[in-house]
């Protein structure tokens, strides 16, 4: 019997395209066996795990969402959009002000956001051993010391989700162990190869990173920083996926990952991108174990070719 594992990549509000997926793998009855995710794919992925019911995890996230703590952090204030039609110029200017004056104070401590509040937001996450989940679930984090790429396959879901996506410079990082965590996407985009090593034989990776378009020069610090995590992580996430099965890019347009007012429109894009390849992924599992196993031995022959010939010198 096959086993479908899933893997979650990081890109913030974008990454609530991978609830659409579960929905639709759900009505389907698609079974999945793993998951591994990371940032807000962790997030996603970790609370199906929990759950296992995408409806109970949209309902969950939304809830994460609309929750008055979640609400005062004003994320959607770093989406370099401004609401005119909301607010006043002078309610603008002050949110302007204060937005850089919080900045500047950041600049002596680790983050954006302070530890007591980030703690309070993820409080609403069980707090329960990742071992004992309905389905096999791990989550990726970064250590800050060592540069280490850290798979979560036990332990607390809620420190592991916590630590996957401590997005640097805005959440503090994480200590756990002899760790000091940060989001996954800094060492690991689409978490393909990990989720192999969970129990899936063959995997679906869901794609929400950022496409690499020519754009207007960057005229600050915040959009010069996302410009460079956006090529960063696109780069990155084109050398993860060539070990997917099968990958679903939803159409996300040019939204960014502070988007979470947009949380209905991105869901709805997983659901159309994985209704779109619903076909391929029916064909998948019904794959010839043996050809996969002949397949991916050929792609990882290829890649080992590929880094001798670029990084030998």
């Amino acid at each position: 019997m096959s086993k479908l594992g899933l893997a979650f990549g990081g890109g913030g509000a974008r990454g609530l395209a991978h609830i659409g997926v579960l929905k639709v793998l759900d009505a389907e009855g698609i079974e999945i066996n793993s998951i591994t995710g990371c940032s807000i794919g962790a997030l996603v992925g970790g609370m199906y795990a929990y759950y296992g019911k995408a409806k109970k995890v949209e309902e969950f996230i939304l809830g994460i969402i609309k929750n008055p703590k979640f609400l005062e952090l004003e994320i959607d204030k770093f989406n370099g959009k401004t609401k005119k039609h909301d607010k006043t110029y002078f309610e603008q200017f002050f949110d302007y002000i204060g937005m850089r004056i919080k900045a500047l104070k950041s600049l002596s401590s680790p983050s954006y956001f302070d530890d007591f509040i980030t703690k309070e937001i993820y409080e609403i996450i069980p707090d329960v051993p990742i071992e004992n989940l309905k389905i096999n679930f791990s989550s990726i984090a970064t250590d800050l010391i060592s540069g280490e790429e850290i798979n979560y396959t036990k332990g607390s879901l809620r420190d592991a989700i916590r630590a996957s996506s401590a997005i640097p410079g805005i959440f503090p990082p994480v200590k756990l162990e002899n760790y000091l965590l940060v989001d996954g996407s800094a060492s690991e985009s689409v978490p393909v190869a990990k989720v192999r090593e969970i129990g899936a034989d063959r995997v679906v990776a869901v794609d929400v990173t950022k496409c690499l378009k020519v754009v207007e020069h960057p005229q600050n610090i915040f959009e010069i920083l996302y410009r460079t995590q956006d090529i960063t992580s696109f780069h990155l996430s084109v050398v993860r996926l060539k070990e997917a099965d099968l990958v679903i890019r939803p159409q996300l347009n040019q939204l960014t990952w502070a988007d979470y007012d947009n949380a209905a429109e991105i869901i709805a894009a997983g659901e159309i991108a994985a209704k779109n390849n619903l076909n391929e992924i029916k064909k998948l599992i019904n794959r010839n174990s043996y050809l996969l196993e002949i397949e991916h031995f050929i792609k990882k022959m290829k890649g080992e070719s590929y880094a001798e010939n670029n990084f030998s010198n």
